[in-house]
């Protein structure tokens, strides 16, 4: 209970900050749409850029191209080299980070409010033009390869990836967006082209800024930057067909300790009873130390150091996803205990302790992520993905708060599915 009280007292400053982020939605002179929230105080500007569709976008046998191509970005254009674009970034004191993910790449940018028009010119370059040069190519696909290989010994990455394909069948989902050593040894720069094609696409843009400009100045600002972007990209991909056995499948692997990541169906963002969710998830392995699963799995029992929760509303899946590593010895036990706390959850529910507290905590922890220029726009960019409205930093806490136990508990019934949680172990667990 001291950690929530703490938590409270750290937050109350930021309660004035969230109440103080007054969104404006623009629109730019050609109809690009973007959330604003002006910040004169600093002469700095982030600007969050969000394309929908990232890995997934990827044709049969070309996995990680779009990866590849956004590592691409920020290695020359067609005017300057890969050396000449960094120098001319760091003169600006400006930095761009290009980001895939599996279902959206990102393009996120910091710059002073003095160099606006050189950053955003330099910017341009990158989105717009992109040299793609066969040297470059080979030097990020290089990069690319390391961290693919690295990963092919690391049981936690192991046990995304046979997740993975044990739970996604036929969809991109079953593969992970970065692509094989085989797929990405084989992408051409004509792959890599179509990728740039694809994914940055006007119809599935979202934009965010946040700082020292003005609305006008940032519907010129988008004009000029995002001018000459291919109107429409790839089509998207279709809903995943979800498979959960309810078995533990274990993969061998030479460690001294087991690594464990466990799922079921979740919940689309949408629902209604998201929050009830949301909050369950909270009590049964989500943040602190208060949670089920920790305290029954490490302050009881001392099977683990950490194990935690979290719900994954994907966009063309929901899953309820866990994970916990423990030594080979106790792996088994670890799962023992979670199953059982999952089974007792779903039959028995919450307390009205437990809301409550699980209500204070997140009620409090929520403003803590609006701590910067950057992390709001990156919030905003993402409620608007998510078709949240503009009201949502003000009213989450409100729906937060307005969980009753009577909703959470029928959730708890309703959603929870023990016969299907299913497991995959990375190690040489004993006993299973």
């Amino acid at each position: 209970m001291k950690y929530l009280i703490a938590i409270c007292l750290v937050a109350f400053s930021a309660l004035r900050a969230v109440a103080a982020v007054d969104i404006q939605e623009v629109e730019s002179p050609s109809g690009i749409k973007a959330w604003l929230v002006e910040e004169p105080s600093i002469p700095f500007v982030a600007l969050e850029l969000r394309f929908l569709g990232g890995g997934n976008l990827d044709p049969d046998g070309k996995r990680g191209a779009t990866n590849l191509m956004m590592g691409l970005l920020e290695e020359g254009t067609n005017d300057m080299d890969a050396r000449a674009f960094a120098k001319a970034r760091d003169s600006l004191a400006a930095s761009y980070r290009f980001d895939t993910g599996a279902d959206d790449v990102s393009v996120s940018a910091r710059f002073l409010t003095e160099n606006t028009d050189e950053s955003m010119a330099l910017l341009r370059q990158a989105l717009v033009s992109p040299s793609f040069d066969e040297a470059a190519l080979e030097r990020v696909r290089q990069q690319v390869l390391t961290s693919i290989r690295s990963s092919q010994t690391d049981p936690n990455d192991i046990a995304s990836r046979e997740f993975g394909a044990l739970v996604y069948g036929d969809h991109p989902y079953a593969t992970e967006y970065e692509g094989t050593a085989e797929s990405v040894a084989t992408l051409t720069r004509d792959d890599i082209v179509a990728a740039h094609r694809n994914a940055l696409a006007m119809d599935r843009l979202y934009v965010s800024a946040v700082g020292d400009i003005s609305a006008e100045e940032l519907g010129v600002l988008l004009d000029d930057l995002l001018a000459d972007l291919p109107e429409t990209g790839a089509p998207l991909p279709q809903e995943a067909r979800l498979t959960f056995d309810g078995e533990t499948h274990v993969v061998p692997f030479e460690t001294p300790q087991s690594v464990a990541l466990f799922a079921q169906p979740g919940m689309k963002r949408d629902d209604p009873d998201y929050f009830a969710a949301y909050i369950l998830n909270q009590i049964l392995g989500g943040s602190g130390f208060d949670s089920r699963l920790m305290t029954e799995v490490r302050e009881k029992r001392g099977l683990t150091y950490g194990i935690g929760s979290y719900l994954v509303p994907r966009d063309y899946a929901e899953l309820w996803v866990g994970q916990v590593a423990s030594g080979n010895d106790r792996i088994a036990d670890a799962i023992s205990v979670v199953r059982d706390e999952w089974a007792k959850l779903a039959t028995e529910g919450v307390s009205q302790e437990e809301l409550d507290q699980a209500k204070t905590y997140m009620t409090g922890a929520y403003p803590l992520r609006f701590d910067s220029n950057a992390a709001i726009a990156k919030i905003l960019v993402g409620m608007q993905m998510q078709d949240l409205p503009t009201s949502y930093v003000t009213s989450r806490n409100d729906m937060v708060n307005a969980v009753t136990l009577e909703q959470i508990n029928r959730v708890a019934r309703d959603l929870m599915q023990p016969d299907a949680l299913t497991f995959v172990v990375v190690g040489q667990p004993a006993g299973l």
